[in-house]
């Protein structure tokens, strides 16, 4: 079953589950889990780091068709999402659910992520309604040198100066896109599209071209952390607030298959995390 899921971050220690914590993933699966009557795991687009928002998270799970706790569920599992709305906390909605082909992976099947950044530089902050998904940088902020700065890192590269280091996991990436627009309110948004995203790389992004827009760095230096091969400490990671995971998008059932062998050679376990 593929499950399509929406979350604010804020009170959440991330995606992933961990021990006496508060996570997306422990609550979804505690929760299918009581309904369904088996225990579940999940397998996840892009695992988001501590305070990260999602609209557009992908997961699946598999469920034996015997268990799948009720013959309503197993003749039609859209069901569940009226269930799990009933039981699930109202930071954590899954909007859709569906029967898929048992090739579709919601990780190795991905081929793209796309993220949204909000970001203000408004010297009273975010507005309040906003504040929980609105990063506030300290100093004004040039739109333009941002965008100069953002077009120079697209493409296939090593991001490895805006990773944090997982032990054999690969830091290329190819970004496929990265611009910034100032909406009706000022405030400034990314958007952000990679096949896959390391450990805080999303973040790390923003802060360097954010450092570009306030005058402390220039495009050259933006565009030379791309011959970097360790993370530079130097690059600010902007807050989690701001991010948000918008869609994932995926192949043709017909080409799941393929996609998952060319994504499984060139991925380790720890090699795509979101944030």
């Amino acid at each position: 079953m593929r499950l399509d899921i929406s979350y604010d971050g804020t009170d959440f220690a991330g995606w992933a589950s961990q021990v006496g914590q508060r996570t997306v993933c422990g609550v979804l699966e505690e929760t299918l889990g009581t309904i369904l009557r088996v225990p579940v795991r999940l397998t996840v687009a892009g695992r988001t780091d501590a305070g990260v928002h999602a609209t557009g998270q992908v997961a699946h799970t598999d469920v034996p068709e015997a268990t799948l706790g009720t013959r309503s569920i197993a003749g039609d599992p859209s069901r569940l999402t009226g269930r799990l709305a009933k039981m699930l906390p109202d930071d954590v909605r899954v909007r859709v659910v569906e029967r898929v082909s048992r090739d579709f992976d919601a990780r190795f099947s991905a081929l793209r992520r796309h993220y949204v950044y909000r970001l203000t530089d408004a010297v009273w902050g975010a507005e309040p309604i906003m504040a929980r998904s609105t990063a506030h940088w300290r100093r004004p902020i040039d739109l333009a040198a941002m965008n100069a700065a953002a077009s120079t890192l697209l493409g296939l590269n090593d991001f490895a100066a805006f990773c944090r280091r997982r032990e054999g996991a690969t830091t290329i990436r190819d970004l496929q896109r990265f611009d910034w627009t100032a909406d009706a309110d000022g405030v400034l948004v990314a958007r952000v599209s990679a096949d896959a995203f390391c450990w805080s790389m999303v973040r790390s992004l923003v802060g360097a071209v954010a450092s570009v827009g306030d005058g402390r760095r220039d495009i050259d230096w933006c565009r030379g952390l791309l011959t970097e091969r360790t993370r530079n400490s130097a690059i600010p990671v902007a807050q989690a607030r701001g991010l948000c995971l918008v869609g994932v998008d995926y192949p043709a059932d017909d080409d799941l298959a393929a996609r998952n062998d060319v994504t499984r050679d060139i991925r380790t376990p720890d090699g795509c995390c979101g944030g």
